[in-house]
Protein backbone atom coordinates (compact mmCIF):
# COMPACT_ATOMS: atom_id res chain seq x y z
CA UNK A 1 0.00 0.00 0.00
CA UNK A 2 1.27 2.73 -1.12
CA UNK A 3 1.79 6.10 1.36
CA UNK A 4 -0.56 8.33 -1.21
CA UNK A 5 -3.64 5.92 -1.02
CA UNK A 6 -3.08 6.07 2.73
CA UNK A 7 -6.01 8.93 4.52
CA UNK A 8 -4.92 10.76 7.08
CA UNK A 9 -6.23 13.65 9.86
CA UNK A 10 -2.59 15.22 10.06
CA UNK A 11 0.39 15.27 7.88
CA UNK A 12 3.68 17.14 7.69
CA UNK A 13 4.58 18.55 4.28
CA UNK A 14 8.14 17.92 2.49
CA UNK A 15 8.25 15.18 4.10
CA UNK A 16 10.33 12.04 3.03
CA UNK A 17 8.35 9.38 1.07
CA UNK A 18 8.97 6.03 1.79
CA UNK A 19 7.84 2.59 -0.29
CA UNK A 20 5.03 1.03 2.58
CA UNK A 21 4.47 -1.63 0.23
CA UNK A 22 5.96 -4.22 2.56
CA UNK A 23 8.86 -4.29 4.82
CA UNK A 24 11.64 -4.99 3.00
CA UNK A 25 10.43 -2.11 0.60
CA UNK A 26 10.20 0.31 3.61
CA UNK A 27 13.35 -0.53 5.28
CA UNK A 28 15.02 -0.11 1.33
CA UNK A 29 13.56 3.77 1.07
CA UNK A 30 14.92 4.54 4.26
CA UNK A 31 18.21 3.75 4.01
CA UNK A 32 18.68 3.80 0.37
CA UNK A 33 19.29 7.95 1.29
CA UNK A 34 22.68 7.06 2.91
CA UNK A 35 24.22 5.00 0.15
CA UNK A 36 27.28 7.41 1.38
CA UNK A 37 27.82 5.22 4.53
CA UNK A 38 26.57 2.15 2.56
CA UNK A 39 29.84 2.86 0.87
CA UNK A 40 32.03 3.30 3.61
CA UNK A 41 30.65 0.36 4.96
CA UNK A 42 31.13 -2.05 2.05
CA UNK A 43 34.56 -1.48 1.35
CA UNK A 44 35.42 -1.57 4.85
CA UNK A 45 33.90 -5.10 4.92
CA UNK A 46 35.61 -6.36 1.83
CA UNK A 47 38.90 -4.76 2.47
CA UNK A 48 38.62 -5.94 6.41
CA UNK A 49 38.05 -9.59 5.02
CA UNK A 50 40.76 -9.57 2.13
CA UNK A 51 43.51 -8.38 4.63
CA UNK A 52 42.52 -10.91 7.15
CA UNK A 53 43.34 -13.34 4.78
CA UNK A 54 46.68 -12.11 3.69
CA UNK A 55 47.78 -13.40 7.36
CA UNK A 56 47.71 -16.82 6.93
CA UNK A 57 48.98 -16.99 3.26
CA UNK A 58 52.12 -15.00 4.64
CA UNK A 59 52.34 -17.21 7.56
CA UNK A 60 52.67 -20.28 5.32
CA UNK A 61 55.49 -18.06 3.11
CA UNK A 62 56.89 -17.50 6.60
CA UNK A 63 57.16 -21.32 7.15
CA UNK A 64 58.49 -22.29 3.86
CA UNK A 65 60.98 -19.76 4.30
CA UNK A 66 62.13 -21.29 7.45
CA UNK A 67 61.73 -24.80 6.41
CA UNK A 68 64.04 -24.15 3.37
CA UNK A 69 67.75 -25.30 2.90
CA UNK A 70 69.48 -23.30 4.41
CA UNK A 71 66.46 -20.99 6.00
CA UNK A 72 65.40 -18.03 4.31
CA UNK A 73 65.65 -15.74 7.66
CA UNK A 74 66.23 -12.70 5.64
CA UNK A 75 62.68 -12.38 4.18
CA UNK A 76 61.03 -12.96 7.96
CA UNK A 77 61.41 -9.25 8.85
CA UNK A 78 59.82 -8.19 5.48
CA UNK A 79 57.10 -11.02 6.07
CA UNK A 80 56.52 -9.29 9.23
CA UNK A 81 56.40 -5.74 8.14
CA UNK A 82 53.81 -6.66 5.59
CA UNK A 83 51.62 -8.90 8.18
CA UNK A 84 51.81 -5.88 10.71
CA UNK A 85 51.49 -2.91 7.71
CA UNK A 86 48.52 -4.68 6.60
CA UNK A 87 46.58 -5.72 9.94
CA UNK A 88 47.20 -1.76 10.58
CA UNK A 89 45.10 -0.72 7.59
CA UNK A 90 42.96 -3.59 8.26
CA UNK A 91 41.89 -1.81 11.56
CA UNK A 92 41.43 1.59 9.70
CA UNK A 93 38.86 -0.44 7.57
CA UNK A 94 37.31 -2.41 9.91
CA UNK A 95 36.99 0.96 11.73
CA UNK A 96 35.12 2.60 8.90
CA UNK A 97 32.71 -0.34 8.27
CA UNK A 98 31.53 -0.29 11.79
CA UNK A 99 31.18 3.50 12.29
CA UNK A 100 29.60 3.63 8.76
CA UNK A 101 26.92 0.70 9.97
CA UNK A 102 26.48 2.63 13.05
CA UNK A 103 25.62 5.97 10.99
CA UNK A 104 22.95 3.71 9.31
CA UNK A 105 21.31 2.60 12.32
CA UNK A 106 21.25 5.51 14.22
CA UNK A 107 19.55 7.08 11.12
CA UNK A 108 17.59 4.58 10.52
CA UNK A 109 16.00 4.81 14.20
CA UNK A 110 15.59 8.45 14.21
CA UNK A 111 13.81 8.41 10.79
CA UNK A 112 11.60 5.26 11.60
CA UNK A 113 10.93 7.12 15.26
CA UNK A 114 9.81 10.28 13.10
CA UNK A 115 7.72 8.50 10.64
CA UNK A 116 5.82 6.81 13.14
CA UNK A 117 4.97 9.62 15.55
CA UNK A 118 3.58 11.53 12.53
CA UNK A 119 1.67 8.50 11.75
CA UNK A 120 0.05 8.38 15.07
CA UNK A 121 -0.63 11.97 15.14
CA UNK A 122 -2.85 11.91 11.67
CA UNK A 123 -4.92 9.00 13.28
CA UNK A 124 -8.62 8.83 13.86
CA UNK A 125 -9.54 8.21 17.42
CA UNK A 126 -11.48 5.85 15.94
CA UNK A 127 -7.70 4.22 15.82
CA UNK A 128 -6.29 5.61 18.97
CA UNK A 129 -9.61 4.19 20.65
CA UNK A 130 -8.81 0.70 19.47
CA UNK A 131 -5.20 0.56 19.82
CA UNK A 132 -3.81 -0.05 23.48
CA UNK A 133 -1.48 2.17 24.27
CA UNK A 134 1.17 -0.08 25.65
CA UNK A 135 1.34 -1.61 22.29
CA UNK A 136 1.97 1.31 20.98
CA UNK A 137 4.45 2.28 23.20
CA UNK A 138 6.26 -0.95 22.52
CA UNK A 139 6.61 -0.74 18.50
CA UNK A 140 7.35 3.06 19.02
CA UNK A 141 10.51 2.13 21.42
CA UNK A 142 11.38 -1.42 21.72
CA UNK A 143 10.78 -2.44 17.58
CA UNK A 144 12.07 0.45 16.77
CA UNK A 145 15.37 -0.11 18.58
CA UNK A 146 15.48 -3.11 17.02
CA UNK A 147 15.39 -2.04 13.88
CA UNK A 148 18.50 -0.36 14.40
CA UNK A 149 20.13 -3.30 16.31
CA UNK A 150 19.18 -5.01 12.99
CA UNK A 151 21.96 -2.90 10.88
CA UNK A 152 24.72 -2.57 13.80
CA UNK A 153 25.70 -4.69 14.58
CA UNK A 154 23.29 -6.78 12.52
CA UNK A 155 23.90 -6.58 8.78
CA UNK A 156 27.22 -4.75 9.63
CA UNK A 157 28.03 -8.82 10.51
CA UNK A 158 26.18 -10.13 8.11
CA UNK A 159 28.49 -8.14 5.17
CA UNK A 160 31.23 -8.60 7.25
CA UNK A 161 30.71 -12.17 8.02
CA UNK A 162 30.01 -12.74 4.17
CA UNK A 163 33.04 -11.45 2.65
CA UNK A 164 34.86 -13.95 5.18
CA UNK A 165 32.92 -16.94 3.27
CA UNK A 166 33.91 -16.16 -0.20
CA UNK A 167 37.95 -15.26 0.43
CA UNK A 168 38.43 -18.85 1.22
CA UNK A 169 36.92 -19.86 -1.97
CA UNK A 170 38.79 -16.73 -4.12
CA UNK A 171 41.99 -17.82 -2.83
CA UNK A 172 42.28 -21.54 -2.66
CA UNK A 173 42.45 -22.11 -5.87
CA UNK A 174 46.68 -20.18 -5.48
CA UNK A 175 47.67 -23.34 -4.20
CA UNK A 176 46.02 -25.83 -6.02
CA UNK A 177 42.13 -26.07 -8.07
CA UNK A 178 41.22 -29.25 -6.44
CA UNK A 179 41.24 -27.22 -2.84
CA UNK A 180 38.54 -25.04 -4.10
CA UNK A 181 36.55 -28.29 -2.92
CA UNK A 182 36.25 -27.99 0.83
CA UNK A 183 35.04 -23.77 1.05
CA UNK A 184 33.10 -24.32 -1.81
CA UNK A 185 31.25 -27.11 -0.42
CA UNK A 186 30.75 -24.79 3.09
CA UNK A 187 29.19 -22.22 1.51
CA UNK A 188 26.56 -23.76 -0.41
CA UNK A 189 25.47 -26.20 2.49
CA UNK A 190 26.15 -23.36 4.52
CA UNK A 191 23.35 -20.80 2.46
CA UNK A 192 20.92 -23.91 2.85
CA UNK A 193 21.47 -24.57 6.50
CA UNK A 194 20.78 -20.80 6.98
CA UNK A 195 17.75 -20.45 5.08
CA UNK A 196 16.40 -23.50 7.06
CA UNK A 197 17.43 -21.76 10.40
CA UNK A 198 15.68 -18.58 9.16
CA UNK A 199 12.70 -20.04 7.77
CA UNK A 200 12.49 -21.79 11.69
CA UNK A 201 13.18 -19.09 13.37
CA UNK A 202 11.39 -15.95 11.58
CA UNK A 203 7.30 -17.05 13.14
CA UNK A 204 9.21 -17.10 16.87
CA UNK A 205 10.67 -13.78 16.64
CA UNK A 206 7.54 -12.46 15.21
CA UNK A 207 5.46 -14.03 18.29
CA UNK A 208 8.36 -12.42 20.56
CA UNK A 209 7.53 -9.28 19.42
CA UNK A 210 4.00 -10.00 19.92
CA UNK A 211 4.51 -11.04 23.19
CA UNK A 212 6.59 -7.94 24.06
CA UNK A 213 3.75 -5.97 23.10
CA UNK A 214 0.83 -7.68 25.00
CA UNK A 215 3.66 -7.61 28.36
CA UNK A 216 3.49 -3.74 27.48
CA UNK A 217 -0.14 -3.39 27.23
CA UNK A 218 -0.93 -4.81 30.21
CA UNK A 219 1.85 -3.10 32.29
CA UNK A 220 0.81 0.55 30.67
CA UNK A 221 -2.93 -0.66 31.89
CA UNK A 222 -2.03 -1.10 35.31
CA UNK A 223 -0.52 1.40 35.99
CA UNK A 224 -2.99 3.77 34.38
CA UNK A 225 -5.61 2.36 36.51
CA UNK A 226 -3.25 1.99 39.21
CA UNK A 227 -6.06 3.93 41.24
CA UNK A 228 -8.45 1.41 40.61
CA UNK A 229 -6.47 -1.78 40.75
CA UNK A 230 -5.30 -0.34 45.01
CA UNK A 231 -8.86 0.89 45.05
CA UNK A 232 -10.48 -2.79 44.86
CA UNK A 233 -7.44 -4.28 46.24
CA UNK A 234 -6.48 -6.14 43.12
CA UNK A 235 -2.62 -6.32 43.24
CA UNK A 236 -2.25 -9.53 43.44
CA UNK A 237 -4.24 -10.43 40.77
CA UNK A 238 -2.29 -8.10 38.52
CA UNK A 239 1.18 -9.22 39.35
CA UNK A 240 -0.38 -12.53 38.66
CA UNK A 241 -1.60 -11.68 34.87
CA UNK A 242 1.60 -9.77 34.16
CA UNK A 243 3.89 -13.04 35.62
CA UNK A 244 1.79 -14.68 33.19
CA UNK A 245 3.11 -12.20 30.49
CA UNK A 246 5.91 -12.51 31.37
CA UNK A 247 6.64 -16.10 31.35
CA UNK A 248 4.84 -16.24 27.41
CA UNK A 249 8.15 -13.84 26.52
CA UNK A 250 10.50 -15.76 28.65
CA UNK A 251 8.94 -19.01 26.79
CA UNK A 252 9.64 -17.62 23.15
CA UNK A 253 13.06 -16.61 23.85
CA UNK A 254 13.83 -20.14 25.39
CA UNK A 255 12.43 -21.31 22.28
CA UNK A 256 14.40 -18.94 20.46
CA UNK A 257 17.11 -20.22 22.26
CA UNK A 258 16.84 -23.63 21.87
CA UNK A 259 16.69 -23.11 17.45
CA UNK A 260 19.47 -21.30 17.78
CA UNK A 261 21.15 -24.03 19.68
CA UNK A 262 20.54 -26.19 16.62
CA UNK A 263 22.36 -24.06 14.20
CA UNK A 264 23.96 -26.24 12.47
CA UNK A 265 26.63 -24.33 10.39
CA UNK A 266 29.04 -25.26 13.37
CA UNK A 267 29.00 -28.56 12.24
CA UNK A 268 29.10 -28.01 8.83
CA UNK A 269 32.60 -25.85 9.67
CA UNK A 270 34.06 -28.52 11.46
CA UNK A 271 33.30 -30.97 8.53
CA UNK A 272 34.43 -28.08 5.92
CA UNK A 273 38.52 -27.61 7.68
CA UNK A 274 38.45 -31.29 8.56
CA UNK A 275 38.03 -32.31 4.78
CA UNK A 276 40.24 -29.29 3.43
CA UNK A 277 43.11 -30.15 5.74
CA UNK A 278 43.13 -33.78 4.76
CA UNK A 279 42.86 -33.08 1.18
CA UNK A 280 45.65 -30.52 1.74
CA UNK A 281 47.68 -33.00 3.30
CA UNK A 282 47.01 -35.85 0.26
CA UNK A 283 48.38 -33.49 -2.31
CA UNK A 284 51.18 -32.72 0.17
CA UNK A 285 51.70 -35.85 0.14
CA UNK A 286 51.56 -36.44 -3.85
CA UNK A 287 54.31 -33.76 -3.49
CA UNK A 288 51.98 -31.13 -5.19
CA UNK A 289 52.04 -28.91 -1.97
CA UNK A 290 54.58 -27.35 0.58
CA UNK A 291 53.98 -27.15 3.70
CA UNK A 292 53.41 -23.95 4.02
CA UNK A 293 50.80 -23.94 1.36
CA UNK A 294 48.74 -26.23 3.40
CA UNK A 295 49.32 -24.39 6.82
CA UNK A 296 48.08 -21.21 4.87
CA UNK A 297 45.40 -23.24 3.30
CA UNK A 298 44.08 -24.47 6.49
CA UNK A 299 44.33 -21.02 7.88
CA UNK A 300 42.24 -19.76 5.38
CA UNK A 301 39.59 -22.81 6.38
CA UNK A 302 39.94 -21.03 9.64
CA UNK A 303 38.23 -17.76 8.34
CA UNK A 304 35.35 -19.48 8.33
CA UNK A 305 35.32 -18.77 12.70
CA UNK A 306 33.90 -15.75 12.42
CA UNK A 307 31.06 -15.94 9.32
CA UNK A 308 29.37 -18.82 11.35
CA UNK A 309 29.89 -17.83 14.86
CA UNK A 310 28.83 -14.28 14.69
CA UNK A 311 26.09 -15.34 12.31
CA UNK A 312 24.36 -16.92 15.29
CA UNK A 313 23.65 -13.80 16.60
CA UNK A 314 23.53 -11.50 13.68
CA UNK A 315 20.73 -13.65 11.64
CA UNK A 316 18.64 -13.28 14.97
CA UNK A 317 19.29 -9.88 15.04
CA UNK A 318 18.39 -9.21 11.28
CA UNK A 319 15.26 -11.44 11.84
CA UNK A 320 14.08 -9.15 15.28
CA UNK A 321 14.47 -5.89 13.55
CA UNK A 322 12.26 -7.75 10.50
CA UNK A 323 9.85 -8.47 12.99
CA UNK A 324 9.97 -5.53 14.55
CA UNK A 325 9.44 -3.65 10.99
CA UNK A 326 6.68 -5.75 9.81
CA UNK A 327 4.96 -4.28 13.45
CA UNK A 328 5.84 -1.08 12.77
CA UNK A 329 4.60 -0.82 9.12
CA UNK A 330 1.57 -2.33 10.20
CA UNK A 331 1.11 0.50 12.70
CA UNK A 332 1.49 2.99 9.94
CA UNK A 333 -0.77 1.01 7.26
CA UNK A 334 -3.59 0.90 9.49
CA UNK A 335 -5.95 2.77 7.81
CA UNK A 336 -7.85 6.17 9.49
CA UNK A 337 -11.42 6.98 8.96
CA UNK A 338 -10.57 10.72 8.60
CA UNK A 339 -8.66 12.18 5.80
CA UNK A 340 -7.21 15.44 6.57
CA UNK A 341 -8.49 17.01 3.09
CA UNK A 342 -5.82 19.89 2.80
CA UNK A 343 -7.42 21.34 -0.04
CA UNK A 344 -10.39 22.03 1.30
CA UNK A 345 -11.92 25.23 3.12
CA UNK A 346 -9.90 27.30 4.97
CA UNK A 347 -12.22 30.50 5.73
CA UNK A 348 -13.24 31.63 9.39
CA UNK A 349 -16.26 30.08 10.76
CA UNK A 350 -19.61 32.26 11.28
CA UNK A 351 -20.54 29.18 13.41
CA UNK A 352 -23.87 27.70 12.06
CA UNK A 353 -24.22 24.35 12.43
CA UNK A 354 -26.87 21.69 10.77
CA UNK A 355 -27.19 18.05 11.15
CA UNK A 356 -29.48 16.45 8.49
CA UNK A 357 -30.57 13.17 8.89
CA UNK A 358 -27.64 12.09 10.96
CA UNK A 359 -27.20 8.56 12.00
CA UNK A 360 -23.82 7.87 13.57
CA UNK A 361 -22.72 4.23 14.56
CA UNK A 362 -19.19 3.46 16.07
CA UNK A 363 -17.12 0.75 14.41
CA UNK A 364 -17.84 -2.90 15.67
CA UNK A 365 -21.03 -1.79 17.62
CA UNK A 366 -24.53 -3.83 16.70
CA UNK A 367 -26.91 -0.64 16.98
CA UNK A 368 -26.27 2.70 15.76
CA UNK A 369 -25.36 5.71 18.48
CA UNK A 370 -27.45 8.13 16.67
CA UNK A 371 -30.54 8.08 14.29
CA UNK A 372 -32.24 11.05 12.01
CA UNK A 373 -30.83 13.87 13.51
CA UNK A 374 -31.84 17.22 12.27
CA UNK A 375 -31.25 20.15 14.11
CA UNK A 376 -30.33 24.02 12.70
CA UNK A 377 -28.36 26.03 15.19
CA UNK A 378 -27.71 29.90 14.26
CA UNK A 379 -24.57 31.52 14.69
CA UNK A 380 -23.93 32.65 17.78
CA UNK A 381 -26.87 30.33 19.29
CA UNK A 382 -26.16 28.83 23.02
CA UNK A 383 -27.81 25.45 22.35
CA UNK A 384 -27.67 22.98 25.54
CA UNK A 385 -27.88 19.28 24.91
CA UNK A 386 -29.74 17.39 27.77
CA UNK A 387 -30.44 13.53 27.95
CA UNK A 388 -29.70 10.20 29.97
CA UNK A 389 -26.35 8.46 30.17
CA UNK A 390 -25.90 6.53 26.85
CA UNK A 391 -28.55 9.23 24.85
CA UNK A 392 -25.11 10.07 22.52
CA UNK A 393 -24.87 13.49 23.58
CA UNK A 394 -21.15 13.52 23.65
CA UNK A 395 -21.25 11.38 20.06
CA UNK A 396 -23.03 14.15 19.04
CA UNK A 397 -20.77 16.86 19.76
CA UNK A 398 -17.55 15.00 18.58
CA UNK A 399 -19.40 14.82 14.54
CA UNK A 400 -18.76 18.76 14.75
CA UNK A 401 -15.10 18.90 14.84
CA UNK A 402 -14.73 15.52 13.30
CA UNK A 403 -13.54 13.33 15.93
CA UNK A 404 -15.40 11.11 14.44
CA UNK A 405 -17.47 11.34 10.79
CA UNK A 406 -20.98 10.40 10.22
CA UNK A 407 -22.09 7.23 9.40
CA UNK A 408 -25.12 8.72 6.98
CA UNK A 409 -26.37 12.03 6.39
CA UNK A 410 -24.06 15.44 6.92
CA UNK A 411 -23.23 18.05 9.32
CA UNK A 412 -22.90 21.51 7.79
CA UNK A 413 -21.37 23.65 9.19
CA UNK A 414 -21.98 27.75 7.77
CA UNK A 415 -23.32 25.23 5.05
CA UNK A 416 -20.50 23.43 3.98
CA UNK A 417 -20.23 19.60 4.75
CA UNK A 418 -17.10 19.17 7.75
CA UNK A 419 -15.84 16.39 5.52
CA UNK A 420 -15.47 19.48 2.69
CA UNK A 421 -13.39 21.45 5.67
CA UNK A 422 -9.84 21.61 5.92
CA UNK A 423 -9.81 19.10 9.02
CA UNK A 424 -6.77 21.50 10.80
CA UNK A 425 -8.55 25.14 9.88
CA UNK A 426 -12.03 23.56 11.40
CA UNK A 427 -10.25 22.50 14.25
CA UNK A 428 -8.56 25.49 14.70
CA UNK A 429 -12.35 27.28 14.97
CA UNK A 430 -13.54 24.90 17.15
CA UNK A 431 -12.78 24.26 21.46
CA UNK A 432 -14.50 21.14 22.85
CA UNK A 433 -13.78 21.20 26.96
CA UNK A 434 -14.64 17.48 28.08
CA UNK A 435 -15.19 15.84 31.95
CA UNK A 436 -12.16 14.18 31.36
CA UNK A 437 -9.97 16.92 31.35
CA UNK A 438 -6.14 16.19 29.90
CA UNK A 439 -3.22 17.79 31.22
CA UNK A 440 0.45 17.95 30.35
CA UNK A 441 3.04 17.42 32.76
CA UNK A 442 4.47 20.78 31.77
CA UNK A 443 3.56 24.59 33.23
CA UNK A 444 0.39 25.66 34.11
CA UNK A 445 0.90 28.54 31.71
CA UNK A 446 2.22 25.96 29.03
CA UNK A 447 -0.62 23.97 29.64
CA UNK A 448 -3.48 26.70 29.12
CA UNK A 449 -0.90 28.62 25.92
CA UNK A 450 -1.36 24.79 24.28
CA UNK A 451 -3.95 25.91 21.46
CA UNK A 452 -1.75 29.26 20.73
CA UNK A 453 1.67 28.28 21.74
CA UNK A 454 2.93 31.71 20.69
CA UNK A 455 0.36 33.62 23.43
CA UNK A 456 2.30 36.03 25.72
CA UNK A 457 2.25 35.87 28.99
CA UNK A 458 -0.48 38.65 29.26
CA UNK A 459 -2.55 36.60 27.45
CA UNK A 460 -2.45 33.59 29.29
CA UNK A 461 -3.22 35.55 32.61
CA UNK A 462 -6.40 37.15 30.86
CA UNK A 463 -7.83 34.18 29.95
CA UNK A 464 -7.33 32.38 33.63
CA UNK A 465 -8.74 35.16 34.76
CA UNK A 466 -11.65 34.55 32.67
CA UNK A 467 -12.03 31.37 33.62
CA UNK A 468 -11.23 31.97 37.04
CA UNK A 469 -8.37 30.25 37.78
CA UNK A 470 -5.98 33.19 38.39
CA UNK A 471 -6.58 33.48 42.16
CA UNK A 472 -5.70 29.86 42.92
CA UNK A 473 -2.77 29.36 40.22
CA UNK A 474 -1.22 32.24 42.71
CA UNK A 475 -1.42 30.33 45.45
CA UNK A 476 1.52 28.06 44.17
CA UNK A 477 4.57 28.66 45.03
CA UNK A 478 5.99 29.32 41.00
CA UNK A 479 2.85 30.80 39.63
CA UNK A 480 2.17 30.44 36.54
CA UNK A 481 5.58 28.43 35.99
CA UNK A 482 4.29 25.68 38.66
CA UNK A 483 4.92 22.25 36.77
CA UNK A 484 1.82 19.91 37.29
CA UNK A 485 1.55 15.83 37.16
CA UNK A 486 0.98 14.36 34.16
CA UNK A 487 -2.50 14.61 33.43
CA UNK A 488 -3.10 17.24 36.10
CA UNK A 489 -3.32 14.50 39.02
CA UNK A 490 -1.62 17.17 41.04
CA UNK A 491 -4.81 19.88 40.94
CA UNK A 492 -8.26 19.03 41.78
CA UNK A 493 -10.94 18.47 39.68
CA UNK A 494 -12.53 21.93 39.52
CA UNK A 495 -8.65 23.08 38.93
CA UNK A 496 -8.12 20.73 36.22
CA UNK A 497 -11.71 22.15 34.47
CA UNK A 498 -11.02 26.00 34.93
CA UNK A 499 -7.47 25.90 33.10
CA UNK A 500 -9.14 23.82 30.16
CA UNK A 501 -11.62 26.50 30.30
CA UNK A 502 -9.05 29.11 30.37
CA UNK A 503 -7.46 27.32 27.40
CA UNK A 504 -10.63 27.07 24.99
CA UNK A 505 -11.17 30.97 25.98
CA UNK A 506 -7.43 31.46 24.51
CA UNK A 507 -8.24 30.32 21.41
CA UNK A 508 -11.01 32.24 21.07
CA UNK A 509 -13.04 29.88 19.41
CA UNK A 510 -16.37 30.39 16.96
CA UNK A 511 -17.80 27.51 18.28
CA UNK A 512 -17.13 26.31 21.92
CA UNK A 513 -18.43 22.92 23.42
CA UNK A 514 -19.13 22.24 26.80
CA UNK A 515 -19.23 18.66 27.36
CA UNK A 516 -20.19 18.58 30.96
CA UNK A 517 -17.32 20.19 31.93
CA UNK A 518 -18.57 22.58 34.97
CA UNK A 519 -19.36 18.65 36.83
CA UNK A 520 -16.33 18.95 39.03
CA UNK A 521 -16.81 22.83 40.31
CA UNK A 522 -18.05 23.59 44.04
CA UNK A 523 -21.01 25.51 44.44
CA UNK A 524 -18.90 28.25 45.94
CA UNK A 525 -17.28 28.89 42.73
CA UNK A 526 -19.96 27.56 40.04
CA UNK A 527 -21.62 30.98 39.90
CA UNK A 528 -18.16 32.74 38.93
CA UNK A 529 -17.69 30.05 36.04
CA UNK A 530 -21.00 30.65 34.97
CA UNK A 531 -20.45 34.06 34.58
CA UNK A 532 -17.23 33.30 32.68
CA UNK A 533 -19.17 30.79 30.54
CA UNK A 534 -21.80 33.21 29.37
CA UNK A 535 -18.85 36.16 28.78
CA UNK A 536 -17.69 33.46 26.48
CA UNK A 537 -20.88 32.51 24.74
CA UNK A 538 -21.53 35.61 23.51
CA UNK A 539 -20.74 36.32 20.01
CA UNK A 540 -19.87 32.75 19.50
CA UNK A 541 -22.01 29.29 18.80
CA UNK A 542 -22.20 27.39 21.75
CA UNK A 543 -23.22 23.88 22.70
CA UNK A 544 -23.39 22.57 26.34
CA UNK A 545 -23.63 19.09 27.78
CA UNK A 546 -25.19 19.62 30.90
CA UNK A 547 -27.15 18.50 33.96
CA UNK A 548 -26.80 22.02 35.85
CA UNK A 549 -30.39 23.57 35.78
CA UNK A 550 -28.19 26.92 35.82
CA UNK A 551 -27.08 26.65 32.37
CA UNK A 552 -29.88 25.13 30.82
CA UNK A 553 -32.02 28.14 31.95
CA UNK A 554 -29.70 30.32 29.89
CA UNK A 555 -29.60 28.34 27.01
CA UNK A 556 -31.77 29.68 23.57
CA UNK A 557 -32.35 26.29 23.00
CA UNK A 558 -32.86 23.14 25.01
CA UNK A 559 -32.28 19.69 22.91
CA UNK A 560 -33.33 16.41 24.41
CA UNK A 561 -32.42 13.03 23.62
CA UNK A 562 -33.40 9.90 24.39
CA UNK A 563 -32.15 6.94 22.79
CA UNK A 564 -29.97 8.31 20.34
CA UNK A 565 -32.85 10.43 18.82
CA UNK A 566 -33.88 14.20 19.18
CA UNK A 567 -37.42 13.31 21.62
CA UNK A 568 -37.87 17.22 22.12
CA UNK A 569 -36.75 20.86 21.41
CA UNK A 570 -37.69 24.25 23.34
CA UNK A 571 -37.31 26.28 26.40
CA UNK A 572 -36.90 24.97 29.52
CA UNK A 573 -40.75 25.76 30.87
CA UNK A 574 -42.12 24.50 27.30
CA UNK A 575 -39.90 21.03 28.13
CA UNK A 576 -40.76 20.59 31.48
CA UNK A 577 -44.48 20.41 30.15
CA UNK A 578 -44.27 18.86 26.97
CA UNK A 579 -41.81 16.24 27.30
CA UNK A 580 -41.32 13.58 29.69
CA UNK A 581 -38.03 12.49 29.03
CA UNK A 582 -36.80 15.85 30.10
CA UNK A 583 -38.81 16.03 33.26
CA UNK A 584 -37.12 12.52 33.88
CA UNK A 585 -33.98 14.04 33.85
CA UNK A 586 -34.34 16.52 37.21
CA UNK A 587 -36.14 13.72 38.97
CA UNK A 588 -33.22 11.12 38.97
Amino acid sequence: MSQATLSAEFTLPKRKKTDRGNPLRWLFSHTIVYWYFWIVLLIGAFGNAALASVVPILTGQAIDAVGAKPPLTDSLIPIALWIAGTQIVRGVLQLGRNFGAELIGQSMERDIRDELYVSLLGKSMTFHSLQPVGDTMARATNDVREINLMFSPGINLVIGSANFLIMPILLAPRYHPALIAAPLFFFVTYIIALWQYLHELSPITDDVRGAFGTLNTRLAEAIDGIETVKGMAQERQEINLFGKNAQRFRDLFVLQGDVEARFVPFLLMAVAQAAGLLHAMWLFQQGLLKVGDVAGYFGLLLLFGFPTFVSLFAYSQVSLGLAGSRRILELINRETDLDQNVGGQTRNLEGSIEFKEVTFTYEGAAEPTLSGINLKIRPGQTVAIVGQTGTGKTSLVKLVNRTYDVSQGQVLLDGVDTRDWNLESLRRQISIIEQDIFLFSRSIAENIAFGKPGATREEVIAAAKAAQADEFIHGFKDGYDTVIGERGVTLSGGQRQRLALARAFLTDPRILILDDSTSAIDSATEDKIQQAIYAAAKGRTTLIITHRLSQIRWADQIVVLRGGRISAMGSHEELMEQSLAYRQIFQE
